[in-house]
């Protein structure tokens, strides 16, 4: 290679780490919100009045748009409150909060002084500019500003797209008409980045045209000739400073450093009267706790009504939040994503300085936590929230059980505080598989019974099965287990559940289930091993199949199950949640079993932003 080619090959590799360097979010800059873990989304618009989709409602043909236009006159804002907005999501211990400045319905919030323009000031019953007060309250409470701010305006009359059947123009025959909307939409982010200064913009619809159409380039300086650390999402120009997985709880940690998912209580982002598909409290603060494991950040989304009045269903979740927030705040904010999978069967966090550890249990159990594959000295275990220490038992090198009392246990997520003598470092010894000598043999010292199945559960999920050469079968009649004085209550427990054991395979990969899991043979059934009392449903993430049949195994109970968040067009699976009885769970380990419609099939990609609402 000439001097001259050496040269140029150096100079552009300069200028690619350059770009890359200045295409990456700044650290110092994204310091809060990576410490924050919990925003609260706010879809409001004229759209709350008949309770209908926002924006899509009217873009689908489900409403024409003068129709869906007229809603304005009964968008009143009433009992609008803006200081008991930010009451409440400061008590659900958010540190920020995204409003909805203008939807795709182009209805703006604030008093734009852009032209052509439609405001709540001029063209609603309200009569007034509402993200003016709201986010003054903000400022004061100390949360940060986030603003939402839709890319697309389908009233726009200069606007190309109008419904998802009309189009108004071709923008390459008519570019003036084109250039007259980005000005119209850049005059609109002056006014918010000026008169607002936020420190997040979130823009959505950026699926319709091009970067260089949108001229985003330019709205990176417009926003940040105001506020140079100004923080924007990736719904612009697939750039932004940090991801946005809409709706699907992500199954596979996103590859960006920074992460937020957006996500709705109910079905619906806006208000819907009908819409009674609310999760439970428990659901959604162990939906944070997944998001804060994997390293990211939970926007919670509210739709108040059109008076201004948020739903009681809504009111319940924040304070529902509030209340476990608060008591483990310093197991939420300023942590980091957990351990790798297989030391625990929990979700986990790490301090910033990776000293303490953070489990999170969605179980309760008098049978002990075990974390093992430890190499790191164990100082002292707590219960988050109490202070109470836990009694920590060393089994071997790595492995530790903690046992919690009755009265440690949360009722919807206990988290324990691990605490290290150091850095946190994990043992590179090969954990050795479970012998049936081990497995059934009685130990006077102390009973390992319980921890011996569980061990069990988990090299089966590893495809390690024991039971491969023994007379086991599907019934688990006439089993024996060979072993002299084996225990009777593992071999009951073995015969109970010899489905789960006779010829089962490798389970399903970590991310989609908390705990272990084993196959039929033909991959049809998945089981599911639940350790404890479960204090909500069981959920499966990112499961394609349709489910045929669930039932408690060893006993024949049927059980019931419902799915959220599954978008009828989209291919992202939904959360299958399965409720159990509690006086069907076995006292020592209860095995579920999902009949599934075809062998097993997993989402394990991507989840993005929603670019139809059909």
């Amino acid at each position: 290679m000439s001097i001259l080619n050496r040269l140029l090959t150096f100079i552009l590799l300069i200028s690619i780490q350059a770009r890359a360097q200045n295409n990456s979010p700044k650290p110092q800059k994204m310091q809060w919100f990576a410490d924050a873990k919990l925003g609260i989304f706010i879809h409001w618009g004229i759209y709350s009045v008949n309770g209908i989709s926002e924006s899509w409602s009217f873009f689908n043909n489900y409403i024409n748009h003068d129709a869906y236009m007229k809603q304005s006159a009964g968008f009143g804002a009433e009992n609008y409150r803006p200081q008991e907005w930010v009451n409440l999501i400061k008590g659900s211990g958010a540190k920020y909060a995204v409003i909805t400045t203008k939807h795709h319905d182009g209805v703006a919030l604030w008093d734009s002084k852009a032209s052509k323009a439609t405001t709540t000031l001029n063209h609603s019953a309200a009569r007034t500019d509402l993200i003016t007060p709201f986010v003054s309250e903000l400022k004061k409470s100390g949360l940060k500003t986030g603003l939402y701010f839709s890319l697309p305006d389908w009233s726009y009359p200069d606007y190309d797209i109008f419904t998802r059947e009309r189009k108004r123009y071709d923008i390459n025959k008519e570019p003036k008409r084109w250039d007259t909307f980005v000005s119209y939409y850049h005059a609109q982010l002056k006014e918010l980045s000026s008169k607002y200064n936020p420190d997040l913009l979130w823009f959505d619809g950026d699926w319709e045209h091009t970067p260089e159409e949108w001229q985003s380039n330019k709205v990176h300086s417009i926003l940040k000739a105001k506020n140079p650390n100004i923080i924007i999402n990736a719904r612009l120009d697939q750039h932004g400073d940090y991801e946005t997985p809409e709706q699907g709880v992500p199954t596979v940690r996103p590859q960006g450093k920074y992460w937020e998912l957006c996500y709705t209580m109910n079905d619906s982002w806006g208000y819907q009267p009908y819409d009674s598909h609310y999760k439970s409290s428990n659901m959604i603060i162990r939906t944070l706790v997944d998001c804060i494991s994997m390293g990211g950040n939970l926007l919670l989304d509210i739709g108040p009504k059109a008076d201004g009045t948020i739903a009681p269903e809504q009111v319940k979740i924040l304070k529902d939040l509030g209340r476990w927030t608060k008591k483990h705040s310093e197991a939420i904010y300023e942590t980091q994503a957990g351990i790798p999978e297989g030391h625990v069967n929990a979700k986990t966090a790490l301090s910033k300085d990776k000293t303490q550890l953070y489990i999170y249990l969605d179980f309760k159990t008098t049978k002990g936590i075990l974390l093992k594959g430890i190499k790191s000295t164990i100082k002292k275990v707590e219960v988050v929230g109490s202070k109470s220490e836990v009694k920590s038992t060393k089994v071997n090198d790595t492995d530790y059980i903690f046992d919690l009392q009755e009265n440690d246990f949360d009722h919807d997520v206990t988290v324990l505080k691990v605490s290290f003598n150091k850095e946190i470092l994990f043992s590179e010894k090969m954990e050795q598989p479970l012998s049936l000598q081990a497995l059934f043999e009685v130990t006077h010292a102390m009973d390992f019974s319980n921890l011996n199945l569980r061990t069990l559960a988990g090299d089966i999920n590893s495809g390690i099965n024991i039971f491969g050469n023994t007379n086991l079968a599907a019934d688990g009649l006439a089993f024996k287990s060979e072993v002299k004085n084996a225990k009777n209550s593992i071999n009951a427990w073995v015969v109970k559940n010899a489905e789960a054991l006779y010829k089962t395979t490798a389970g399903i990969p970590a991310g989609h289930y908390i705990g272990n899991t084993a196959l039929s043979a033909d991959k049809q059934t998945l089981y599911l091993f639940v350790e404890g009392t479960p204090t909500g449903p069981i959920a499966i993430k990112g499961l394609k199949n349709k489910i045929s049949r669930i039932r408690v195994v060893g006993e024949g109970t049927m059980l019931t199950h419902e799915v959220y968040n599954k978008l009828y067009w989209s291919e992202v699976p939904g959360i299958v949640y399965i409720d159990i009885p509690k006086d069907k769970l076995d006292k020592e380990l209860t095995v579920i079993a999902v009949l599934l419609d075809r062998p097993i099939d997993l989402y394990r990609e991507k989840v993005g932003a929603v670019e139809s609402n059909l």
